[in-house]
């Protein structure tokens, strides 16, 4: 590779790292309304978009993020009354979780949210740079996953 495509991919890794931090900030300011988090969000919707109810490990694996992270987020979920642990058949002491009817309702509630903001700003994007973005950040993703040894597992 040479050096301009490298200054390029560590500018589009800079530009990541700092859209995640105000991603998470402006998630949270989103999320209050419904007493949720950022960090509640994401797991509450990696489980609602998995086929079938996912355990702790599958959403961590889905999401990029640590296990013991997506635990707590779970805990709370559930103390909440928005997750329910559902035996795994594959595994005992790991259960499967999924929405509750609260738990649907409120993540119907912050999908319906979200999908008026990104009507709203979607047309300072064009399609080709939308999908040329999804192309590069999925590529990126599966060349890090791969070395970081966690693959391309999926919820399923």
């Amino acid at each position: 590779m040479n050096s301009g495509k490298a200054e390029k991919l560590s500018s589009v890794a800079l530009s990541v790292f700092r859209l995640n931090g105000l991603l998470i900030e402006w998630g949270n300011d989103f999320c209050m309304l419904l007493g949720l988090t950022s960090a509640r969000w994401q797991v509450m919707g990696a489980v609602a978009l998995a086929p079938q109810p996912p355990s702790v490990p599958q959403i961590a694996a889905f999401m990029g993020i640590t296990r013991q992270g997506v635990q707590k987020q779970v805990n709370l979920l559930v103390e909440e009354g928005l997750f329910q642990a559902l035996p795994n058949p594959a595994h005992k002491r790991s259960p499967l979780y999924a929405l509750t009817r609260q738990g649907e309702e409120t993540y119907r509630d912050l999908h319906q949210r979200w999908q008026q903001h990104v009507e709203a700003i979607s047309s300072n994007f064009s399609t080709a740079d939308l999908d040329a973005a999804i192309r590069v950040l999925s590529a990126l993703s599966h060349v890090h996953a791969a070395r970081s040894g966690t693959g391309e597992r999926g919820v399923s």
